[in-house]
């Protein structure tokens, strides 16, 4: 079978989807985030409607979709920090279990970083919790490297992250 692939930015009107993404990825892989379950759970619907019209509409932050045969199965963000650097990033990556050997994560980069690009970025950044080797592995094969910058997962300050960089 052939399964069909397709990547969408993140439209106004999903906040439920993306409420559902993020939960699903936390609680599948609750090492791999910054923010927690709980946080996720808690967070009230008015903050989260504010987000997803940022993440459909502003030019220094975007949500991407993956959808496999029409239904959502991944999820990605991007932005620009909001510092002196202006450092673009990848966040919250996230494909789920079953699909991830269709190679949506690599679509889901893919987008994103196509959107970072027409904002002007020529470095791309992400990090990485140590604890998520596939995803450092992943993150490895498309190129990014360790810039030399780690930290305390802000979700767990017992676990570690690596900043990786991709030139684009």
């Amino acid at each position: 079978m052939n399964t069909s692939l397709t990547v969408r930015r993140l439209a106004g009107e999903q906040a439920a989807l993306y409420r559902e993404l993020r939960i699903a990825a936390l609680r599948e892989a609750p090492y791999a985030f910054g923010t927690t379950l709980s946080e996720a759970l808690a967070e009230d619907e008015e903050t989260l409607d504010a987000l997803v019209q940022q993440l459909a509409q502003s030019d220094q932050r975007a949500g991407f979709v993956l959808y496999t045969e029409g239904q959502p199965a991944g999820l990605v963000g991007a932005y620009f920090e909001d510092a002196p650097e202006h450092r673009s990033f990848l966040r919250a990556l996230w494909v789920a279990p079953a699909v991830r050997h269709l190679r949506g994560g690599e679509l889901l980069v893919s987008a994103a970083t196509r959107w970072l690009i027409e904002h002007d970025s020529t470095l791309v950044y992400a990090w990485v919790t140590d604890a998520n080797v596939n995803a450092m592995q992943f993150y490895q094969r498309l190129g990014f490297t360790p810039s030399g910058d780690r930290q305390t997962l802000p979700s767990n300050p017992n676990e570690w992250e690596t900043l990786l960089v991709k030139a684009v």
